[in-house]
């Protein structure tokens, strides 16, 4: 059964109706301009309507720019308004007098860091993502539109959530409940077929971009974490992920895919996907079909690394044979160039510290740098926030973690952040 012809979706319910409803569901009021919680007064939103932020010096601490990995001993990070506005070693920077200072002696700072694959559903969920280091994410989606409200609620008070590149609602053959979450969706509950016509691809694509999407997800392959499901089996041919690319593309946007067969990764890929997430048993062609696009990799390792725990022994079985897997297409990615992003697939109300995704990036093969940079520089990259993330320098967004050490030496101290600022908030 194919969608009747029907009108582009309504802009009435952008804000109003469907946002408010994800703010909802998010525990937030992050609609038409407002936030649930206020955030420390120093982020207040600014009545002049620049970006909510912060101004604090950070002083005395060792400073590693993951984009050229200079470490600058007793350095000084001046953030005004949640912008950095210098950065340098200790009398060659200018300190404002009479600044909010956070004593960075002993520790190691860094910029704050990019989950580049998170499903954030909550309030709760988007700050501790933050105190764990995530001052920056890509959604994976959610089933209502509540990352577009936790986007909302960033703007405007920094310190309770990452600055969010929304998803939307998952483009994928089963809607469920997602149908209940937009008026312009409710159609596709009577497909008989679900959402796999050119159609029911379109619509699916463009009421989230409605809605204020800043990217697409899909799939081609069902879900590892399902012991019912088969990861490896294939429910979008290329035909059909080309149709999402397209119509992502015709707005500017590009597409993660959920991924795992290397048939499917390949047929993902080709379509013209941005990033390929997870893909355990992506093959050399792909890589090398990757490198020439420039198509990103987000393996969400620790994910993967989470299934072994699991109580179920189908889900365990899986986690054990497609994290050594994983870890191989990793380090086979890194030395063809493949570009890699850290994500950590948190949801369900766990979120795991990105941290522990840099570890795993390191496990697989990758010097401590460029594991980090998978989490700083890469992955902003990927966001398109290269300009603003990633880096502590002048212009840049003056989101930092503080660590008690070296993590040239011991990445694994990324998991447990002494410190974390947000927009010169301290989170």
């Amino acid at each position: 059964m194919c969608l009747e012809a029907s009108p582009p979706p309504s802009p009435s319910v952008t804000r109003r109706g469907v946002l408010a409803g994800a703010a909802a569901l998010a525990g937030t009021v992050a609609v038409s301009g407002t936030a649930a919680a206020a955030a420390p007064s120093t982020a207040a939103a600014r009545g002049d309507g620049s970006p909510a932020g912060g101004d604090l010096v950070i002083r005395g601490g060792t400073l590693l720019d993951p984009a050229t990995g200079e470490v600058t001993e007793n350095a000084v990070v001046v953030i005004g308004r949640g912008t950095v506005r210098a950065a340098g070693r200790e009398g060659a920077v200018t300190v404002p007098e009479g600044a909010e200072v956070l004593d960075a002696h002993g520790h190691w700072v860094l910029p704050g860091l990019v989950d580049a694959h998170i499903h954030l559903s909550t309030a709760a969920e988007a700050r501790d993502a933050v105190r764990q280091g995530a001052t920056s994410a890509r959604s994976g989606s959610t089933t209502f539109y509540q990352d577009i409200a936790v986007r909302e609620l960033a703007r405007h008070s920094p310190a309770l959530a990452p600055r969010v590149t929304a998803a939307g609602v998952f483009v994928t053959p089963d809607l469920g409940d997602t149908v209940l979450a937009d008026p312009d969706l409710t159609p596709l509950a009577r497909l008989k077929d679900g959402v796999r016509s050119a159609e029911a691809l379109r619509r699916v694509v463009e009421v989230n971009l409605a809605r204020g999407a800043d990217v697409i997800k899909t799939r081609v392959n069902e879900r590892a974490g399902l012991p019912e499901q088969d990861p490896l089996a294939q429910v979008y041919s290329y035909e059909q992920l080309a149709e999402i690319v397209a119509a992502a593309r015709r707005r500017g946007k590009g597409v993660l895919c959920h991924s795992y067969s290397e048939r499917g990764c390949h047929d993902a890929v080709t379509a013209g996907i941005r990033s390929l997430e997870h893909g355990a048993f992506v093959g050399e062609r792909t890589l090398v079909e990757m490198r020439r696009r420039g198509t990103y990799f987000t393996p969400t390792l620790s994910a993967i690394a989470g299934m072994v725990d699991s109580p179920n022994p189908i889900i365990a079985e899986r986690g054990r044979t497609y994290l050594p897997l994983l870890k191989r297409a990793v380090l086979a990615a890194h030395e063809l160039g493949v570009p890699l992003a850290a994500g950590t697939d948190s949801s369900g109300g766990t979120v795991r510290p990105i941290g522990r995704e840099v570890e795993l990036m390191r496990a697989a093969g990758l010097s401590a740098l460029d594991a980090i940079r998978t989490a700083t520089t890469g992955a902003a990259r990927l966001l398109g926030t290269e300009r603003t993330v990633g880096r502590l320098a002048r212009g840049y967004a003056g989101d930092a973690i503080l660590v008690a050490g070296d993590p040239l030496s011991d990445v694994t101290l990324l998991k447990h952040p002494t410190h974390v600022v947000r927009a010169g908030v301290p989170a």
